[in-house]
């Protein structure tokens, strides 16, 4: 029997419920559901990244520093998540460091600890956002709050286009197995390049070249991404939860890396 077409309810009952910590009940767990909720995943960076500005606003008006409202900046996210992005990158660098075939590979990204690739990897990233973030703020808590909804936005737009038809799973369970293939390839490409003007349109009122610089930015995140998951598929045969969070922080960090530079 076909599986009932997925309302925009369930949708994003999904994604909130399967890629932040809100306590949203996921009422269906299917294919029609998993490439629904996906395809909305750019909703829950919206709203992650919101979340963020609204913060920087807080901190602005309380007198706090960019360098300090950039940590925070880059807190909000990890809580919002349990920090399971994050645990993601770190387990994918450890596979991919690990130098063993697939599928000690991906024992290794399985286990509880976290290897030296996970650390050295999660530690520059973690600066890199922060620094960015940060001399972002230095322009202003309007610039800095844009710049972290456009990079939250984009880091799980990435995650939209690994879900895209023909991307496999690297495991048959699992989240990688449950989204993989699931969201229709030309929607998730439509998605990039919506989520890649409306990340100019963001830039628009801070004139000068910053339009591009935002377009950009949402670009170089996506590419940054598909690059990893091209490597990803080649060294573990897919996909899997652990390498939806790399991808996204990668994405994160790129695209707030080129809105960091502006003169």
């Amino acid at each position: 029997m076909a599986e009932a077409a997925v309302s925009g309810g369930d949708a994003l009952r999904f994604a909130f419920g399967t890629l932040s910590v809100l306590p949203v009940r996921v009422g269906r767990w299917d294919r029609t559901a998993a490439g629904g909720g996906m395809a909305a995943a750019p909703v829950v960076g919206l709203a992650i990244g919101l979340a963020v500005a609204a913060l920087g606003w807080l901190l602005h008006a309380l007198g706090a520093s960019p360098l300090l409202t950039a940590v925070a900046a880059v807190a909000v996210p990890a809580a919002a998540t349990r920090g399971l992005h994050l645990d993601g990158l770190a387990d994918t660098a450890d596979g991919l460091g690990c130098g063993k075939p697939a599928e000690e590979a991906l024992r290794v990204m399985k286990r509880s600890d976290i290897g030296p690739f996970g650390v050295l990897v999660l530690v520059l990233v973690l600066l890199a956002q922060t620094a960015a973030l940060a001399s972002c703020y230095g322009h202003g808590w309007v610039y800095g709050g844009t710049a972290a909804v456009v990079a939250a936005v984009t880091g799980r737009t990435a995650m939209t286009l690994a879900c895209r038809e023909g991307v496999a799973a690297a495991r048959p369970d699992g989240l990688g197995a449950a989204v993989a293939g699931a969201v229709d390839a030309g929607t998730a490409w439509g998605t990039a390049l919506l989520v890649t003007v409306l990340a100019a349109a963001a830039g628009a009122p801070f004139g000068g070249a910053t339009a591009l610089r935002s377009g950009l930015a949402a670009g170089a995140g996506l590419l940054v991404s598909e690059a990893l998951l091209r490597r990803c598929g080649r060294r573990f045969g897919g996909v899997t939860g652990d390498v939806f969070g790399a991808l996204c922080e990668s994405a994160v960090t790129a695209a707030a890396v080129v809105l960091a530079m502006r003169g």
